[in-house]
């Protein structure tokens, strides 16, 4: 937001008036798209495809901390979360619908920069946002997207599907965003401490960007569409390595040993890992909030998969018998338990 600029009340505007500011410019990208905002419900046409569809809210104080989430980054990695979903099904996303509450302390200028990195993320991903909803909130932000994407249906890969004696497989690299979350937070108690104190983030630049922008790996999906790699099993990793790999694993009936050698982490997050005393494999095991893509695809597919620089082999699945396990550096094995976020842990209660 401009600095010193007049700041524009959102009661001056009313509900009407606010969504008709906020999306007068939309321009609709997908041919699905035949009626978006303007109407009592937007009117997609979907013809022969299966139509996959998602869910996600953001609240503030549990998802987002608004002392160093700059809102157009929020607006941003609000829509970036819900097209990983629709990206871990092997689909496209194509809509979204956008609906906001939101305390008087916002103006419409907070509003317009949240709406920003909405459009911006829109646009990255191709999709178009045509509906939504706005209304009062007496504690802060709540941001709840619904994404609808479609797929062919022998397109479409599940999480229960995986088999035994499987490649388990994942993108990118582990645990940046919870050691970006960390950083965060402890330079927000040397703020409430000291207001005049001046973060120093030099350095840590990545683990940061996966903290307050991730990214949905549409490019993954492509990459694997290209190599004729289809997954048997997918899902995101938002709540943590094991806790995804372990979802798998008991919807699918199966086990999987997991090489902690073999989990790809970023040079700056067992940097900032050492520097807070934490076990760097622990943060990209439970940490969540990464949204790269966890997948199983079949042992016929290796040598393909060693060609693809992004693609990380950690693992595999076996019989359900032999457990859930990972092999750590020096070759002992324990139980892998999912630790990573919970809803509803009693402790605000």
């Amino acid at each position: 937001m401009t600095e010193n600029k007049p700041l524009t009340k959102l009661s001056t505007l009313g509900e009407f008036g606010l969504i008709h500011h906020l999306t007068k410019n939309i321009q609709l990208k997908n041919a699905s798209s035949l009626k978006g905002v303007g109407d009592d419900a937007a009117v997609l046409d979907y013809k022969d495809k299966k139509i996959l569809v998602s869910t996600d809210m953001l609240i503030e104080g549990i998802h987002f901390d608004l002392t160093y989430a700059p809102l157009k980054h929020l607006g941003y990695k609000a829509v970036a979360t819900n097209a990983s979903d629709i990206y871990a099904m092997n689909g496209t996303p194509r809509q979204i619908t956008v609906a906001i509450a939101m305390s008087n302390r916002f103006t419409l200028e907070a509003v317009e920069e949240l709406y920003e990195g909405m459009y911006l993320a829109c646009e990255h991903y191709g999709i178009d946002l045509v509906g939504g909803d706005t209304t009062s909130s007496k504690t802060g932000l709540c941001i709840s997207i619904t994404v609808l994407g479609d797929a062919d249906e022998e397109d479409i890969v599940y999480r229960n599907t995986a088999r035994e004696n499987e490649l388990i497989c994942v993108s990118g690299n582990l645990g940046a965003a919870y050691m970006g979350l960390q950083l965060l937070e402890r330079e927000k108690v040397v703020f409430q401490t000291n207001p005049n104190a001046q973060p120093d983030f030099s350095g840590y630049e990545y683990i940061l960007e996966r903290q307050l922008k991730p990214e949905a790996r549409k490019d993954i999906i492509q990459i694997l569409r290209d190599k004729k790699i289809k997954p048997t099993s997918m899902m995101d990793v938002s709540d943590g390595l094991s806790s995804e790999v372990l979802h798998i694993c008991h919807d699918s009936g199966v086990g999987c040993k997991v090489f902690e050698e073999k989990i790809p982490i970023d040079y700056q997050t067992f940097k900032m890992a050492e520097e807070l005393n934490m076990n760097a494999t622990v943060c990209a095991l439970s940490g969540g909030e990464d949204y790269e893509l966890v997948f199983t695809v079949p042992l016929s597919e290796y040598e393909k998969l060693l060609t693809i620089e992004e693609i990380s082999i950690i693992g595999h699945t076996c019989p359900k018998g032999e457990g859930y396990n990972l092999v750590t550096k020096d070759g002992k094995e324990f139980e892998l338990k999912a630790q990573g976020w919970v809803n509803f842990n009693g402790k605000d209660e």
